[in-house]
């Protein structure tokens, strides 16, 4: 059962290294020659600032980053091969992906901030009232803290508070990986509405293909977290 398991999350894991790789391959060259629509620019056409397009990569690029930042917590909180193996692909995989979202957007010319301080998701159906749905973070999120975001870091949905960072650095073993596996699991959730309202909304053909790309992958992480939880006699948060 135990060899079952491992290789299940070995073939999983390796695929979405594969998936995002070739992704980015494509994706730089599709970007390069202007593989999208927007406004001319001498003789590349681009999105504009306030596109789909463009807030996808902006937002997505520092979702990412968190996913990143988690997985190396975890990594060096348990000595469980399984979830360090987890951790290492999605941190290799999000990473890779962040770096292409962000070339996209050098690539573009475009800026990595939002323009005229626009709320993060501003540019989804409906963004404004999925920005923090479905998030419950542990600590204290009753202060202002400057900027977007509910006064404890969490600026997107899915995304984990400060508090919630903090807490897991804090624990070890099989406390950490249950924490490290429902906080990601929640980040995926964010993650993959995030890209289905990209998949549908987004100009840019490889930009679409890539978070298609992500969607079927998170979908495919949050089935083996789902799993991963239940034999550690737990569950995703509600």
């Amino acid at each position: 059962m135990e060899r079952r398991r491992t290789r299940r999350v070995r073939l999983a894991a390796g695929a979405a290294v594969v998936v995002a790789l070739l992704f980015a391959g494509a994706a730089t060259v599709a970007s390069a020659r202007g593989d999208g629509s927007g406004e001319e620019s001498g003789n590349t056409r681009v999105p504009a600032a306030s596109s789909a397009d463009a807030g996808f990569a902006r937002d997505m690029a520092v979702h990412h980053q968190q996913a990143v930042e988690m997985s190396f917590v975890v990594r060096d909180r348990t000595d469980d091969e399984d979830v360090r193996r987890l951790a290492y692909d999605i941190a290799n995989t999000q990473a890779n992906q962040r770096g292409m979202l962000l070339g996209w957007l050098d690539l573009w010319e475009l800026p990595k901030v939002a323009p005229g301080g626009e709320p993060p998701m501003a540019w989804m159906e409906g963004g404004g009232r999925h920005a923090h749905g479905g998030h419950h973070s542990d600590g204290d999120t009753s202060g202002s803290g400057g900027g977007h975001g509910d006064g404890d870091g969490v600026l997107m949905a899915g995304m984990a508070s400060r508090s919630e960072l903090a807490r897991l650095g804090r624990l070890d073993g099989e406390q950490a990986e249950v924490f490290f596996l429902q906080l990601m699991t929640d980040h995926h959730k964010g993650g993959v509405a995030m890209a289905e309202a990209c998949a549908s909304q987004c100009s840019v053909p490889a930009e679409r293909r890539l978070a298609q790309g992500m969607v079927e992958g998170q979908r495919s992480e949050l089935g083996l977290m789902r799993d991963m939880l239940a034999e550690r006699g737990a569950a995703p948060r509600s």
